[in-house]
This record gives structure tokens, sequence and C-alpha cells, in this order.
């Protein structure tokens, strides 16, 4: 007998990581940055690495979830090589971050919204699969999709009533 998407094992597994990068994404919010949140699962199926946007915390331009991740996962196993890891971010990458992930080897990238303005993955353009990426990834988009945009419309709609809000 078939089962439904919400019965598939592999489905139910991304669904509890990408909660878990929801869940980082909102702590992102609450501190000021945009809420993206990754979290980066090993060969044996745990968590090694997880970050949130820092970029105004940090100061830092390349302080994005999927860069911090990625550090801290080369940490964890002592190797730039992460080829039998998968990302999963709430928000399709932008190109510095795509590049990050075809230079890291990944097996797998599952992201939750595509990113109409700075997508790198199939939004705006196709990093992964461009003649200058000499690694092939697989990508899985719209895992939790709709959370994720609204996740990202409701910080971005919240900001604007404050800047409203603030005398001149």
């Amino acid at each position: 007998m078939p089962y439904s998407l919400a019965e598939n094992p592999e489905y139910l597994l991304h669904r509890h990581w990408m909660e878990r990068a929801l869940a980082l994404a909102e702590a992102a919010g609450q501190a000021g940055d945009v809420p993206v949140g990754a979290v980066i699962v090993g060969p044996d199926g745990t968590a090694i690495a997880e970050a949130a946007n820092r970029r105004e915390q940090d100061c830092d331009p390349t302080a994005h979830a999927e860069i911090l991740a990625l550090r801290a996962a080369g940490q964890a196993l002592n190797t730039w090589h992460l080829t039998e890891c998968t990302l999963y971010v709430t928000l399709e990458p932008c190109a510095m971050c795509a590049g990050a992930i075809g230079l890291a080897r990944l097996k797998l990238l599952v992201y939750g919204a595509d990113d109409p303005k700075a997508g790198a993955i199939r939004s705006v353009m196709n990093l992964p699969d461009s003649a200058c990426s000499n690694h092939r990834l697989s990508v899985m988009g719209g895992i939790l999709e709709a959370a994720c945009r609204q996740q990202l419309q409701s910080w971005f709609v919240d900001r604007r009533v404050d800047r409203r809000e603030q005398p001149s």
C-alpha cells in the first residue's frame, strides 16, 4: 500500500533538520539579522554544525549562516572535504554561499524557500551546474518552503513597521 509524502521517512528526516534550521533562523531574526539558519548533518545522520546569519552582529558581510556552518563543520571533521554531508538552509544560497558549498564538496543541499533576488542555485542563476563548478551538487528545494518564506516575509514586514514608528 503506498504511503503519503508525510509518511516518507526521507521527507520526515529532511523536515526534521529544516525545522532546526528554522529555529536557528528565528534566533537570528530576533538578534537583528535576516532570519536564515543552517544545519550540516554528517554521514552518521547527526548534526555536526549549525549557524544562523550573523552579518549585523559580527559586522561581517561573509557571516551568512551557510558560511559559518561550513566553517564549523570543517573544524568538527578536521577537513574541508564535506563529501558525505548534507546542508539544510532555510533560504536558497547566494553566489558566495553556493561557491563555498561547491568547494566543500557537499553531498546534498536541502533548502526551504527560493530567493528570487539573489538565489544562485536555481532562481537567479545555477552556479552548481555552471561550467565554473568542478563539483556536481545534488539539490532538493522546497522543504518547508511556506514556513521558510513566511518567516522571512514576516521579519521584513516587522522591520518596515519598526522603521515607520521611529521618530524622525
